[in-house]
């Protein structure tokens, strides 16, 4: 059970009702109210999957059942609830992507001004993915790992790698190799660049304006960015 959004969970309800689980992933299903809905009283619930989640020495299999989970709803068009979203990582994916402006903060400016030099635009398809998969993969020996807990944006579905890569970089102890092994081509390295701005302005927004980041965080974030401008070199036309 968690507390939820009552609009945004009765989509994702929606939406994880309809996926079938197939060979590469698992949902949980969304339990219904007597009334027929997913939310009573600002909660919702799933049945129990087994599993733990990873991400450590599991970058293969998550980033594997994350495109899956997608493949099974590239279908689906854009929701409308999207534009109504003004929770902080709402409001950082729209930075991220350039749709709407930073937020001051102490110590991020100097950090987002390099992400937002080597930043370019990107010709990749947008879909609905999932954009919080790093800790919402569980594995179980012998069943498929299982995408729990959906976070719903209309992005490319490289984005929603680049955040596992990100994620992996900044809290995981994962190797710079897992760049090029997640994000290769000339848009990996921008999907991860938005990555690391979500991340980051995420943060910031939490802060508020004038706000510092936690200790050690902009040391975190600075090492993540200087390997995007790697990356991004590295692929420079």
């Amino acid at each position: 059970m968690k507390r939820v959004d009552m609009a945004e969970a009765e989509y994702c309800a929606g939406v994880l009702a309809g996926v079938p689980s197939s060979a590469g992933f698992r949902v949980p299903r969304p339990c219904r109210a007597e009334g027929g809905g997913h939310v009573v009283a600002g909660w919702a619930a799933f049945e129990y999957v087994p599993g733990t989640s990873g991400p450590a020495g599991e970058w293969a299999a998550l980033v594997a059942a994350g495109r899956a989970f997608h493949r099974a709803l590239r279908h689906l068009p854009r929701p409308d609830l999207l534009d109504r979203r003004h929770h902080q990582w709402a409001v950082a994916d729209r930075i991220a992507w350039g749709e709407s402006a930073p937020v001051a903060s102490a110590d991020v400016g100097w950090l987002l001004e390099r992400l937002e030099s080597i930043r370019r635009p990107v010709d990749a398809p947008s879909q609905l993915i999932h954009g919080d998969l790093t800790g919402n993969v569980l594995f179980h020996p012998g069943l498929p790992p299982a995408v729990i807990d959906f976070s719903p944006y209309w992005r490319p579905v490289g984005y929603a790698d680049a955040i596992i890569v990100t994620d992996g970089l900044l809290y995981h102890d994962a190797t710079p190799a897992l760049i090029e092994e997640v994000l290769p081509g000339r848009d990996g390295p921008q999907m991860l660049i938005r990555a690391i701005i979500f991340r980051l302005m995420a943060l910031a927004v939490h802060e508020g304006p004038g706000g510092t980041l936690p200790q050690d965080e902009p040391a975190h974030f600075a090492r993540v960015t200087h390997l995007a401008e790697q990356a991004a070199a590295h692929h420079a036309p």
